[in-house]
């Protein structure tokens, strides 16, 4: 991975280091195993994250969707194509996550 690890999941990698290992390895599997590209990937994963309510994995992916090129435009219309989904509560909380990510202008 190359972002920095939160505590957490430092604390498992230390912990249980083979089975983080694993995981880790089937993150990349799963990655190799399709034609879809890394940015759209990602873009995949955080709405996946939002529609669990996961503010860590938003703020994960937003991180990788725009390591992989993603645009805050793009990442924003992801969010809202969720919303007929998952509703404007949950998605007004995913606007906020990503925006704590997005680099200040």
């Amino acid at each position: 991975m190359s972002e920095k690890l939160p505590s957490h999941y430092e604390k498992i990698k230390d912990i249980f280091p083979e089975v983080f290992e694993a995981s880790t390895e089937l993150g990349k599997k799963v990655h190799a195993a399709g034609p879809i590209d890394e940015k759209t990937a990602h873009l995949i994963q955080l709405a996946g994250a939002v529609a669990l309510d996961s503010q860590g994995a938003v703020h994960s992916h937003t991180r990788r969707a725009l390591e992989a090129g993603a645009s805050k435009e793009e990442i924003y219309h992801a969010l809202l194509l969720l919303m007929s989904t998952v509703g404007f509560p949950r998605t007004a909380a995913a606007i906020s996550w990503v925006q704590d990510v997005f680099p200040t202008d």
